[in-house]
């Protein structure tokens, strides 16, 4: 199926407002990468061009990049979100279970959200067999933590034309890679609806800083600019505003406090409030029966 004849072309003024619990206007959904890379492969991302332009293997600069978050920025960020009362999700390459435990033990220890997030990060049109890494994906981390995941988040967002498909065989219940709508919305797949939540590339820190290269502080700037309108418009009906990091980029010293007063600044606004995955999938569900 096209992404459209699995969503209906629907906007946003013709739907019933949804509503939050009473004194509720607002969500935040704070979004956790934790990945792995695979040092035989060229990296997900990189932060220096190699000598003379020639990528080389084993990429160690860059690779050594994402190595820091996973040794130091996720403590660093874990601080922030214990010290604020926030419990994001954890979108979680399975593999992480093997090559980090301690993080993934850490997690859960905090009883923060695991949302699966492939085996490695490799995008999906470059696995070789799409059902099969799915499922290895969700029993890995049904196994490591007890819980199977209900959430799902493709690397880079990538997805074919079968992977929800895929996924809603494997019982994932909603996904974050559609970035299309301030509300959740339901999916039509080969089995069972899917729901979409919503995420944005706008307050996502590799967009803003891997990407488009923009100062530390543009994470606090941009963020409250989006929130000012969104919750303007909670007076209304339900918003939801997803913020996005990963260890290497947003647990960095010169990053890390923006974060800090992006979420204290917003969450100390009346009736906001933060919530994971699963929490706002069960509200939705409550609301919009599939």
């Amino acid at each position: 199926m096209t992404p459209r004849e699995r969503l209906a072309y629907s906007p946003i003024v013709d739907r019933p407002p949804l509503r939050l619990p009473d004194g509720v206007r607002l969500v935040v959904w704070p979004v956790l990468a934790l990945e792995h890379w695979d040092i035989a492969r060229a990296m997900a991302r990189t932060v220096i061009p190699p000598p003379q332009g020639q990528p080389l293997l084993p990429d160690v600069p860059n690779w050594t990049w994402h190595e820091y978050g996973m040794r130091v920025g996720f403590w660093r960020l874990k601080k922030v979100y214990e010290r604020l009362g926030v419990s994001p999700t954890v979108t979680l390459n399975a593999r992480v279970c093997e090559s980090y435990p301690q993080v993934v033990a850490a997690c859960l220890e905090s009883g923060w959200e695991l949302n699966a997030h492939s085996w490695e990060q490799l995008p999906m049109h470059r696995v070789e067999d799409e059902r099969a890494v799915i499922q290895r994906t969700v029993e890995t981390i049904e196994k490591f933590s007890g819980t199977r995941p209900r959430g799902w988040f493709g690397p880079g967002l990538t997805e074919t034309e079968h992977t929800l498909d895929y996924l809603a065989e494997a019982g994932i219940e909603y996904i974050g890679d559609w970035v299309l709508d301030d509300e959740p919305v339901t999916l039509r797949t080969t089995t069972r609806p899917l729901v979409a939540l919503p995420y944005n590339f706008e307050l996502h820190d590799i967009v803003l800083m891997a990407v488009q290269h923009h100062r530390s502080d543009a994470f606090y700037e941009r963020a409250l600019e989006q929130f000012a309108v969104l919750y303007a418009e909670s007076a209304e009906r339900a918003k939801i505003m997803a913020v996005a990091c990963h260890p290497y980029l947003s647990g960095v010293p010169h990053r890390v406090r923006h974060v800090e007063r992006t979420l204290e600044t917003i969450l100390a606004h009346k009736g906001v409030v933060a919530w994971n995955g699963a929490t706002i999938l069960d509200w939705y569900l409550a609301q919009r029966p599939r």
